[in-house]
């Protein structure tokens, strides 16, 4: 398995591929890699003859600086976890942030048609600007075919689905279905850091959802949400930052139902100090 650190020697090593492959697929992941990944580049070696897997901790994407210092760094660990699915048909790209950002490390400025203000926007300061950044800098060295995304981070998705568009980029973005723990908790490189209780914990926030989404069959938007923000607070270890049901597409909160829209339930949650996210399609 090559990795490479350099973006122009990874561009010659893909230049040469391209001659040999019909197909190259991308996975970018910011490392730490778990069986929720793994299913994202196996999804991308089915469908693709030869798959680029970046690993990189983007600084521009975080707002809590703390929380960029205590990100997991595990690179051969992730490498040796890749090469249990194929050898030879991936390559890693795992560069430093002088590759990527040479001497000016900042984000640039998007405009999503409004999605980049919803939920993890209203949050996170400048969170997808930073995304938009790092996203379109990888597919213009790696320029993929086909891009693979988890439905984890689904706000995420839909904003790099509106990159490709506006920027006319040449690559399919996939989205992926949510990889889960036997107890229901989003699979997240965050979930290693979690402490034993809170972990035991943290699957109330999936049986939440899923309550949700029976609810949501006949009741509102507004009464669900009730509802879900009085059964975390019976809830010490878990609190909440935000619970929406939004429209997919706008991925603004529903007022009215309708039933020629779908919607999904959003939620962040903290655990102690480690921030967890998920969401569950209603309809």
């Amino acid at each position: 398995m090559r990795k490479f650190q350099n973006r122009s020697k990874l561009s010659q090593y893909l230049s040469e591929q391209r001659t040999k492959v019909s197909s190259i697929g991308f996975v970018p992941t910011m490392g730490a890699l778990h069986i929720g990944h793994l299913s994202l580049v196996s999804k991308a070696l089915s469908e693709n003859d030869f798959v680029v897997v970046s690993v990189f901790v983007n600084p521009t994407q975080f707002d809590n600086k703390d929380d960029l210092v205590k990100y997991p760094r595990t690179l051969e660990k992730d490498i040796r976890l890749l090469k249990t699915l194929s050898e030879n048909r991936i390559a890693v790209y795992a560069p430093t942030v002088e590759d990527i950002y040479e001497n000016k490390v900042v984000s640039k400025s998007f405009s999503f048609n409004g999605l980049e203000h919803q939920m993890e926007g209203a949050f996170r300061d400048g969170h997808f600007d930073g995304v938009g950044t790092i996203v379109k800098r990888l597919f213009e060295i790696v320029k993929p075919d086909t891009a693979y995304f988890g439905e984890k981070d689904f706000q995420q998705l839909q904003i790099i689905k509106k990159l490709v568009e506006l920027y006319h980029l040449p690559v399919k973005v996939i989205g992926c279905p949510i990889h889960r723990a036997e107890d229901g908790l989003a699979l997240s490189s965050r979930n290693t850091r979690l402490t034993e209780a809170h972990r035991e914990v943290a699957p109330f926030i999936y049986k939440t959802l899923n309550t949700a989404k029976v609810m949501f069959g006949t009741k509102s938007a507004q009464k669900v949400t009730a509802w879900v923000e009085k059964q975390f607070k019976k809830q010490p270890l878990l609190k909440v930052e935000y619970f929406i049901i939004a429209d997919i597409e706008t991925l603004k909160p529903v007022k009215r139902k309708s039933t020629k829209k779908s919607y999904r339930a959003f939620i962040a949650v903290y655990a102690g100090d480690i921030r967890l996210i998920d969401n569950i399609a209603l309809n």
